[in-house]
C-alpha cells in the first residue's frame, strides 16, 4: 500500500462546478465551435478558470496541499474524458484527433466533416446531468493518453497547489457503457476490465511521476442497481470486479508507482457492495451520507482507512444544519476507520457557484433567501468549518453553528412555507381525482375530433429561441421593453412559427414557446412557493447550462399561465394546437426541491395547480394538451427497494393533473434522454393518450420492450436527435421509421423529434423537420 503518511487534510469536496461562476466555459467552447477561436486559446481559458477554481478552494478553506482540492474539469463530460484517456472511441472517429475527436464523439459530425453520429446521451444516475455513454465490444482496444490529467496536475504544481485529480473508475466506466455495434448478443461490457486495468494502472503510474499525491477513483456505478443487478452483470460479479480492479490498482502497486487512492460511490447507499470497497488496499473511501445510509456498527477493513463522510449534500442548495451535522461526524467516527474526513455527498457540478452572487425578484423573500441556501462556495465553507470542529472541537465553530440553526429556524418559521388551504386541497383528494375514463372509449372520441392521418407528425413544444427573442426578454427584464411591446413581438414570433410548421405540413402545431425562458422556471415565475436565481447556473450537458429554481414553501396557482397565448396561437390556424405544460416531477426535478415536507405532498400541490391551468385550456377550446415528464425516470431512486413508493407518487402526480380533462381531449407527454426500460409499466400507468420519447440516438431501442409489455397507446419514438448540429437526410428518417413500424402498430405511431428545439437554429431545425414530414409521408404511403 501507498505510505499512510500521506494523509487527506480534515475536509475535501468530491468536485467542483466547472463552467465558470458566468458561463466562462460554455461561451469558450461554442466559440471555438463557432470557428470564432482556435484550440490554443480555449485551453488558455480552461486554465484561468482551473486557476479560478482552486484559488477559490484555497480561499473558502481547504487545504492548498495533500489533495484537498479535485481536479474535476471537463470540457463537456466527464464519462467522455474516461473513454478519451484510456482510447475507447468508437471506430467512427478514427482520423480524429485532439478536440477534434473529442467534441466530434459528443455532438457527431456532417456535411464535408464526414457523417459520424454522436455517442448516446442519457442521465447521470438520478440527476439531471447528463453524460455520453462508451460504446465497448470484444476489440475495443484500450490504449492510455493521460496527457490531459497529467498536465492538469502539472499546472496545479506549478500554482503551489497539490491537487487531486479525478476519473471514473474502471468498474463504474465500464457498467455505465453499452455493447458496440460488433458486440454479439449478451455481451456485457464489464468481461473486458481485465483488458483496462493495465490501461489504469499507467494512468496511476504517470500521475505519481507529475507529482499526485492522490487521485479520486469515481464508482458510483456501485449504488444503482439497475447497473448492478441485471441479467448479464449480478451484484456478485461487480463486488468480484470490485476485488479484482483494486487488488491490481492498489495492492499489485507499490508506493513508489501510484498516488494514494480515494475510491469514492456518491449518489446512494453503497449497501452490500460496501465490504467489497473496504476490504481492498485502497487509502481511503468517500460514502454519500446524504442519500446513503451510515452502516450501525464498525466495517471490516475500515480500520485501515480514511474515511471522507459525505454529510454536505451537494446535490440541493439547502444551508446544513452545523450542530446536525456534526453529531452525524461523531456516528460516522463507530465504523472504526483509522481516520474521518469531512466531505460533500457528491460532487458540486449539481449545485451554481455562488449564492452571493444572487438577486432574487421578490425582494421580501431576499434576506432570507440568502440566509437559506449554500451554493457551491458556501458548502466548501460549511465544509472547512466542519473539519475544523474535527481538528479542535465543537467550541471553536460555536458561533458558526449558532448561525446555522437561526438560518434554519428562520426558513421553518417564514410566511408561505406552510399554507393551511393548499394543505388541505391535498388532504381532501379521494382515488377518483387521479382516474380518466376508458382508454378505448377515449381514442374513438379523439380520432373523431382531430380527424389526423397515419403516422401524424408533431414536434415536441419549443422552437428555436432566436437572438432576437432572448433581446427581448432581456430588454423587457430590465425595464427597457414596455410589457406591451415585449408581448407584440411574442405574438409575431408565435405567428411566424404557426405559419412555419403550416408550411412545412406538421399535422399537429405548437405555439413555439418563445415567451418561455425556461420550461420550468417559465412556471416557476407564476406559481406561489417558487423562487428563481438571477444567476444560479448548473451545467445540464456539454454547453447547455440551466437555471434551477428554487421550490422553498407550498404551491399554488394563482392565475392562468399558459392560455392566452396558446388560444392566440390557436387562433392562427385551422389543425390542433397543442397547450403546453412542464409535468409536477419534472419542475421538482429541476428545481430545487424544499427538503422539509414528504415529495409526494408537493408532487400533488403541483399536480392540482396544472390540473386548475389544463381545465382552463380546454375550456378554451383546446383539444390536444402535452404535459411533459422528462425527468419521471430520473428520479427513480437507484435501488429497487424505494422505487415502488416512488413510482406511486410520482405516476399519481402526473394524474392528478390529468385526469379531469374530458375523453375527446387528447394527453400527451413527453420523456427524453433516459433509460426508458426500467419504467415502462409507470409510463403506462401514467394514463396518457400519446407517449413521445427519445429514440434517434438508440436507433429505436425501446421499440421492442414496449411491444413485449404490451404498451397499447399513441407512441412517438424521435426520429431528429436534436441534441447534435447533424440534419437528418429523409432518407435516414425513413430508415427509422421502417424500424418502428416494424416493432409498433402504425395506428399507434407519431413522428416527431427527440425533444424540443429551443437550442438547435432555424438552419438545421426547417431543413430537419422538411425531411421529418417528407419521411412520414413516404412511410405512410407504404401502409
Amino acid at each position: 500500500m501507498t505510505d499512510m503518511s500521506t494523509a487527506l487534510p480534515p475536509g475535501t469536496i468530491l468536485g467542483y462546478p466547472r463552467i465558470g461562476p458566468n458561463r466562462e466555459l460554455k461561451r469558450a467552447v461554442e466559440s471555438f465551435w463557432a470557428g470564432r477561436t482556435d484550440a490554443g486559446e480555449l485551453e488558455a481559458q480552461a486554465a484561468a478558470l482551473r486557476s479560478r477554481a482552486r484559488a477559490r478552494l484555497a480561499e473558502l478553506g481547504l487545504s492548498r496541499t495533500g489533495g484537498a482540492i479535485p481536479e474535476t474539469f471537463s470540457f463537456y463530460d466527464q464519462v467522455l474524458d474516461a473513454a478519451v484517456t484510456v482510447g475507447a472511441l468508437p471506430r467512427r472517429f478514427d482520423g480524429l484527433t485532439g478536440l477534434d475527436a473529442y467534441f466530434a464523439a459528443a455532438r457527431g459530425t456532417s456535411g464535408d466533416a464526414g457523417e459520424r453520429a454522436p455517442l448516446e446521451m442519457t442521465k447521470w444516475f438520478d440527476t439531471n446531468y447528463h453524460y455520453l455513454v462508451p460504446e465497448i465490444g470484444p476489440g475495443t482496444a484500450f490504449t492510455l493518453d493521460a496527457s490531459r490529467l497529467v498536465a492538469e496536475v502539472t499546472e496545479a504544481r506549478a500554482e503551489g497547489y497539490e491537487t487531486r485529480p479525478v476519473v471514473v473508475g474502471p468498474v463504474t466506466f465500464l457498467l455505465l457503457a453499452k455493447p458496440d455495434d460488433d458486440a454479439p448478443a449478451g455481451f456485457s461490457p464489464l468481461s473486458r476490465l481485465a483488458d483496462l486495468l493495465p490501461v489504469y494502472a499507467g494512468l496511476l503510474r504517470e500521475l505519481r511521476e507529475a507529482g499526485a499525491t492522490w487521485v479520486q477513483l469515481d464508482e458510483s456505478g456501485l449504488v444503482a442497481d439497475h447497473l448492478t443487478d441485471t441479467a448479464d452483470v449480478t451484484p456478485e460479479a461487480v463486488h468480484a470486479a470490485v476485488a479484482e480492479a483494486y487488488r491490481a490498482l492498489a495492492t499489485e502497486l507499490d508506493e513508489t508507482q501510484r498516488p494514494a487512492i480515494l475510491l469514492q460511490a456518491s449518489y446512494g447507499d453503497l449497501g452490500a457492495a460496501l465490504p467489497a470497497v473496504a476490504t481492498t488496499d485502497v487509502e481511503a473511501v468517500a460514502l454519500d451520507l446524504v442519500r446513503g445510509s451510515l452502516p450501525d456498527g464498525p466495517v471490516a477493513g475500515l480500520e485501515s482507512k480514511t474515511l471522507v463522510a459525505g454529510v454536505v449534500d451537494g446535490r440541493n442548495i439547502w444551508r446544513a444544519d452545523l450542530s446536525a451535522k456534526l453529531d452525524l461526524l461523531d456516528r460516522a467516527r463507530s465504523l472504526g476507520a483509522a481516520d474521518v474526513v469531512v466531505g460533500t455527498s457528491t460532487s458540486l457540478q449539481h449545485v451554481p457557484h455562488d449564492v452571493a452572487a444572487e438577486r432574487w425578484q421578490d425582494e421580501q423573500l431576499d434576506a432570507n433567501l440568502h440566509a437559506w441556501l449554500a451554493f457551491a462556495d458556501q458548502k466548501g465553507a460549511e465544509v472547512a468549518v466542519l473539519a475544523r470542529a474535527l481538528a479542535e472541537g465543537r467550541e471553536a465553530v460555536a458561533d458558526e453553528v449558532r448561525a446555522s440553526s437561526d438560518a434554519v429556524a428562520s426558513r421553518r418559521d417564514a410566511a408561505g412555507v406552510r399554507v393551511d388551504a393548499v394543505r388541505a386541497r391535498t388532504a381532501a383528494l379521494s382515488r377518483h381525482d387521479f382516474e380518466r375514463g376508458e382508454h378505448d372509449a377515449r381514442v374513438a372520441e379523439q380520432a373523431s375530433r382531430l380527424s389526423l392521418p397515419p403516422l401524424p407528425t408533431t414536434t415536441i413544444g419549443s422552437f428555436p429561441q432566436t437572438v432576437d427573442i432572448r433581446r427581448a426578454r432581456a430588454a423587457h427584464a430590465k425595464g427597457e421593453l414596455a410589457t406591451e411591446a415585449y408581448e407584440q413581438a411574442m405574438r409575431d414570433e408565435i405567428a411566424r412559427v404557426v405559419a412555419l410548421q403550416e408550411e412545412l405540413g406538421l399535422d399537429v402545431l405548437v405555439h413555439g414557446e418563445a415567451e418561455r425562458n425556461d420550461m420550468v422556471q417559465y412556471f416557476a415565475e407564476l406559481l406561489d412557493g417558487f423562487a428563481v436565481t438571477s444567476n444560479g447556473w448548473v451545467q445540464s450537458y456539454g454547453s447547455r447550462c440551466t437555471r434551477p429554481s428554487i421550490l422553498w414553501g407550498d404551491v399554488s396557482r394563482p392565475e392562468p399561465m399558459t392560455v392566452r397565448w396558446t388560444t392566440y396561437a390557436q387562433s392562427l390556424t385551422e389543425k390542433p394546437l397543442k397547450g403546453m405544460l412542464t409535468g409536477p416531477v419534472t419542475i421538482m426535478a429541476w428545481s430545487f426541491v424544499r427538503d422539509d415536507v414528504p415529495l409526494a405532498e408537493t408532487a400533488n400541490q403541483l399536480g392540482l395547480a396544472l390540473r386548475d391551468e389544463i381545465a382552463d385550456l380546454e375550456a378554451a377550446g383546446i383539444a390536444v394538451v402535452q404535459v411533459d415528464e422528462p425527468a419521471l425516470r430520473e428520479l427513480l431512486p437507484l435501488r429497487k427497494a424505494d422505487q415502488g413508493t416512488y413510482l406511486n407518487w410520482s405516476v399519481g402526480s402526473f394524474r392528478l393533473a390529468t385526469a379531469g380533462v374530458r375523453p375527446d381531449t387528447q394527453v400527451h407527454t413527453h420523456l427524453c434522454y433516459s433509460e426508458f426500460g426500467e419504467v415502462i409499466g409507470a409510463i403506462d400507468h401514467l394514463d396518457a393518450d400519446v407517449t413521445s420519447i427519445e429514440a434517434a440516438r438508440s436507433r429505436m431501442e425501446i421499440l421492442p420492450e414496449l411491444r413485449d409489455e404490451g404498451f397499447g397507446r399513441g407512441v412517438g419514438p424521435g426520429v431528429y436527435d436534436i441534441h447534435s448540429p447533424r440534419v437528418p437526410s429523409a432518407e435516414e428518417v425513413v430508415e427509422l421509421l421502417e424500424l418502428a413500424v416494424k416493432t409498433v402498430d402504425p395506428a399507434l405511431l407519431w413522428v416527431n423529434p427527440d425533444c424540443g428545439l429551443k437550442t438547435r437554429g432555424y438552419a438545421e431545425v426547417t431543413p430537419s423537420l422538411e425531411h421529418l414530414v417528407a419521411a412520414a409521408r413516404e412511410v405512410r404511403a407504404t401502409l
